[in-house]
């Protein structure tokens, strides 16, 4: 039997048995390869067929996949992603969590596809990954030690030109919504994916690339890579690109002007105070540099610095889901305060997005007078950006009011017998959109196997951004096809290894059904493996269908498609958006079908057969 010959794709995953100190190399299938394609598929492959559904998130049966996609390491336009899929704690579901930088590049390039970690160790470790060499190392200096901290030293005991993921203090204590930190300052933080590498006792993977990405026809896959980001340069020559220029905390001026910025834990969708946080004053008051991800010709990442004052201090970000998150959804209009959050959040581990919802929440629950300052330690009232900092270091080390935020805001609201006001679908956090004014984004929300996720789905792009086309945001009656071409798009721009802010705009073909036909080209240059458009988007359906019946087996049903009264019931007070609720079940009864699912939201078992599944 001859030996598989790999483009795009290693063919090599590294299993990692913490419990046992197991190191092993194991084969992919290419048959699994090219059905799921990479990074999200696989790690939904091997999880579905690995991990029982009902496990413990924080025992040794739980699973942390991490993998890579064939366009990742490659010169494709932004081939610098990588996919953590893991049992979550915060929601019980499955989580995905995307992040870009150089890490998953250089993992890419030590010659393996994906990493599996499994059992716990019974002391802290971490794994150092030379080229397809791999030890487990003692981490127990490295405990208690912030992100920045523990990547000085695990380059300085492997190689200064390594890379790393690595979780902080807010890992280690198992906070519900720890992420995890590569190159220092981007963050996998949706879901708990930090807390459960905790659980496991693993500190960080550092990796030290030694070989390229081999592709099936170097000439193709040159002249499409020129062609699409020719297509980007052109644009951007009559335009620069606002993702550039200001970053993603430009999106502010467009939620805020569409009335969907939330403000005050989702009161409304309008901050009188967002024009002190958004993207062009971030620029102006403490922008350094912008900075790319790996072969990303956007450069979206901020460099920034805090001069002088009480919140001194630099580091990378805030983001747009961090602006509202840490800024408009607590009434925050103090951009040096949320900026000096944010670096906190990075250094010590945490997802802005979840964290700042819950500070919301808290804030929330303290003006009803729910809970008061023997409970909170201090007054806790809107736009209190000082405290909003000591919140975050409180939730990391869970110390005083921050052991119960650490939870989430679904348990914090539940806690204190309000759990309406937590602004979750299966307990993960809204992203930064108010869906009475995005439609579509209320029924991703809901529909998201990990929750109310944007990445999974962000119809927000055509919904208030007009890209690649515009469409009504208030219109519910069209939105249950848009949603669903959406969610698969969205997988297959996870499995390939890309970044969506390029490929929504650049690779796919601008119609309403959102067709990939750049990823295609790109795909079939890099691996050789001859997708027809059909079989590629099919292949995304079947990530979503897998994912679906994952968060199946772990007890969910159409009951969890849920979204918050104050969304579905509470019309929108102010603003464009005014007098408007989330029509979501009108969209949920056209969108099981569409998806061949029964009624109570389960894939059919018609559906599981033509998927493959």
């Amino acid at each position: 039997m001859t030996e598989t010959k790999w483009f795009g794709w290693r063919g090599k995953l590294l299993r990692v048995d913490l419990s046992r100190r197991r190191i092993a190399a194991e084969s992919i299938d290419p048959h699994l390869a090219r059905d799921f394609i990479g990074a999200r598929g696989w790690g939904i492959r091997y999880l579905l067929k690995e991990v029982d559904p009902a496990c413990d998130p924080f025992g040794p049966e739980n699973k942390l996949m991490m993998a890579c996609g064939p366009l990742t390491a490659t010169a494709a336009p932004t081939g610098a992603r990588y996919v953590i899929t893991t049992k979550s704690p915060l929601s019980g579901a499955i989580t995905v969590s995307n992040s870009g930088g150089y890490f998953p590049a250089e993992l890419k390039k030590t010659g393996y596809d994906m990493i599996i970690v499994e059992g716990v160790a019974a002391e802290p470790v971490y794994l150092w990954i030379d080229g397809e060499r791999a030890e487990l190392r003692n981490a127990a200096h490295l405990w208690g030690k912030t992100t920045h901290e523990t990547d000085d030293i695990l380059r300085s005991e492997t190689d200064e030109k390594a890379k790393t993921a690595v979780i902080g203090p807010a890992g280690e204590n198992r906070v519900l919504f720890a992420a995890i930190m590569n190159d220092r300052d981007r963050a996998a933080g949706r879901g708990g994916v930090g807390a459960v590498m905790g659980a496991k006792k693993l500190k960080g993977i550092v990796v030290r690339g030694a070989s390229e990405v081999a592709l099936a026809d170097p000439q193709a896959f040159k002249e499409a890579n020129a062609r699409y980001r020719d297509r980007f340069r052109i644009a951007a020559q009559k335009l620069p690109p606002a993702l550039r220029t200001h970053g993603t905390a430009i999106t502010a001026a467009a939620t805020q002007q569409r009335g969907v910025f939330p403000t005050r834990n989702f009161r409304t969708g309008q901050f009188e105070g967002w024009e002190a946080i958004y993207g062009e004053t971030l620029t102006k008051r403490f922008l350094v540099k912008s900075k790319p991800c790996f072969s990303c010709p956007i450069a979206c990442g901020r460099v920034t610095r805090i001069p002088e004052g009480p919140f001194q201090g630099e580091g990378e970000g805030p983001e747009y889901e961090t602006i509202y998150s840490l800024g408009s959804d607590c009434g925050i209009s103090d951009l040096a305060a949320l900026t000096k959050a944010n670096y906190l959040c990075n250094e010590l581990g945490l997802d802005t997005i979840s964290m700042g919802s819950a500070v919301a929440c808290a804030m929330e629950l303290y003006e009803k007078q729910v809970i008061d300052a023997s409970v909170t330690g201090f007054p806790l009232v809107w736009g209190d950006g000082a405290a909003l900092v000591e919140l975050v270091k409180q939730t990391a080390f869970r110390t005083d009011f921050g052991d119960r935020l650490a939870e989430g805001s679904f348990r914090l609201a539940s806690r204190y017998g309000h759990p309406e006001l937590a602004m979750v679908s299966k307990g993960v956090d809204f992203a930064g959109y108010d869906p009475r004014g995005s439609q579509g984004m209320g029924l991703a929300y809901a529909t998201s196997p990990m929750g109310a996720s944007h990445m999974r789905g962000d119809t927000a792009y055509c919904e208030l951004l007009g890209v690649p086309y515009a469409i009504d945001p208030l219109s519910w009656q069209d939105k249950a096809k848009l949603v669903a071409k959406w969610q698969d798009a969205f997988s297959i721009i996870d499995a390939a290894g890309l970044c969506v802010f390029f490929s929504v705009r650049y690779l796919m073909d601008g119609t309403l059904d959102v067709r990939p036909t750049g990823i295609l080209e790109l795909l079939n240059a890099a691996t050789g493996a001859g997708y027809t458009l059909e079989e590629l988007e099919q292949a995304g359906e079947r990530i979503f269908n897998a994912e679906r019946l994952f968060l199946m087996r772990a007890g969910f049903d159409r009951s969890h498609d849920t979204l918050p009264p104050r969304i579905v019931s509470d019309p929108m007070p102010d603003g464009p958006a005014k007098g408007m609720v989330c029509h979501l079940s009108e969209m949920l009864d056209a969108y099981y079908p569409l998806r061949g699912w029964s009624q109570d939201g389960k894939p059919t078992a018609e559906k599981l057969q033509q998927l493959g599944l």
